[in-house]
């Protein structure tokens, strides 16, 4: 991580999308998200892929981070991935998902271009160390 990276605020949005009512998990991880020094926007919940995308482009944000635990994600999870590439936003953009995952669907949430995927389980201690290690730098 370079020096302007330490000193910038990270920007996070963490976005519930789809019918998925549960959105526990995406309060905890906005918590230690702010704890850690990030600067969290939280998108509310019942979101489509396309409010995903318009957030994380007109936040201008670093990371997005999609809390899902509908299933959905094979489906919603690659329209986002869409979006932002239809706007040129996803290279500059570290996509994390969180919920509960099937192995075999971590792999290809992985192969369209998903960073991490983060279980039950998984520590904010691991979580903020991943966003702080991987976040890209924005020009």
């Amino acid at each position: 991580m370079s020096a302007d990276q330490e000193q910038r605020t990270i920007r996070c949005l963490v976005a519930k999308v789809g019918l998925d009512g549960h959105d526990r998990g995406a309060h905890v991880i906005s918590r230690a998200f702010r704890d850690a020094g990030f600067e969290v926007i939280y998108s509310g919940l019942h979101r489509a892929p396309e409010e995903i995308v318009q957030a994380t482009v007109q936040e201008d944000v670093d990371v997005l981070g999609i809390s899902i635990l509908s299933g959905a994600h094979d489906t919603l999870v690659p329209e986002i991935i869409d979006g932002l590439e239809e706007y040129d936003a996803f290279e500059d953009t570290l996509v994390l998902v969180g919920g509960i995952i099937p192995d075999d669907d971590e792999e290809e949430l992985k192969e369209l271009g998903v960073s991490e995927v983060f279980g039950p389980g998984a520590s904010m201690e691991q979580m903020v160390e991943f966003v702080r290690e991987n976040t890209p730098e924005k020009e």
